[in-house]
């Protein structure tokens, strides 16, 4: 598949059920970045071809959106958001590079090694949404969204440890598998789920920082950005109640549990 291929499928991505909870004006824009996110997970993580080329080739575009200029449908949906708002290049440019990082680092030392990574494969993502929504200039609701998606990543690197395992990848520390014994990825054992326990009760602390979005943005705006962190906490609950077993399906909270969580947001 040629990029130009990846580039207009992306760009018809159904967008999250989410959407809804946020006001009309602002859906389309928030559609957008989705997409723009899609794009660069496809060219990372499922191009047949020259994944750093077709990166590199990604980033040209993004330049080309911020002049105006750009050729591919996901940019162009892009270009009008990121006048209105004056996003930042950098989320752009670190969600490319944290693509870039998957193809040359198969797994992480430390902790801090991991969230270096979501630096640049999930931060992003949060800061262009405050963007959106005219707030990225203030760091205490930074931090927070910072803290969220980083626990939203690592709820997801512990649903998919056997899909991360078959890209080649391994996301949990190499320190705390260690400190559980350095039990198999590829299988379920007593230790591997004492592995994920632990970094589940991380991942919640992270994402606890939803209420400050809540708090701090207020009103149904604010109870819907802070959706996003009780989807993750739902999501958590999923794997415990599944026994941490992530081989026989991929945990994850059911539809009627995130229709309950949107609809808390519509009626308050």
């Amino acid at each position: 598949m040629e990029v130009a291929e990846v580039a207009a499928r992306a760009a018809g991505e159904n967008f999250p059920v989410g959407s809804v909870l946020f006001p009309r004006p602002v859906r389309p824009h928030i559609r957008a970045l989705y997409c723009y996110a899609r794009l660069v997970d496809e060219l990372g993580d499922a191009y047949d071809g020259d994944r750093l080329a077709a990166l590199d080739e990604l980033e040209r575009e993004v330049d080309a959106a911020f002049a105006g200029e750009a050729t591919w449908p996901v940019l162009r949906n892009v270009q009008p958001t990121i006048r209105e708002f004056d996003l930042p290049r950098e989320p752009f440019a670190r969600l490319i590079e944290a693509n870039r990082m998957d193809q040359r680092i198969s797994e992480y030392e430390t902790w801090d090694d991991v969230k270096n990574y979501c630096v640049h494969s999930a931060d992003p993502c949060g800061r262009l949404v405050l963007g959106v929504l005219r707030r990225l200039g203030e760091p205490e609701l930074v931090a927070a969204s910072d803290s969220v998606c980083t626990g939203l990543q690592l709820v997801n690197f512990l649903q998919d440890v056997p899909r991360d395992l078959e890209l080649g990848r391994v996301y949990l520390p190499a320190e705390d598998r260690r400190r559980f014994g350095e039990p198999a990825l590829d299988r379920p054992s007593g230790e591997l789920r004492e592995l994920l326990r632990f970094e589940a009760a991380r991942a919640a602390e992270l994402l606890a920082a939803g209420e400050v979005l809540r708090a701090r943005i207020g009103g149904r705006l604010g109870r819907a950005v802070a959706l996003f962190s009780r989807g993750g906490l739902a999501a958590l609950d999923a794997l415990e109640s599944a026994g941490w077993d992530v081989f026989t399906q991929r945990p994850k909270p059911s539809r009627t549990r995130l229709a309950r969580e949107a609809a808390l947001v519509l009626v308050r």
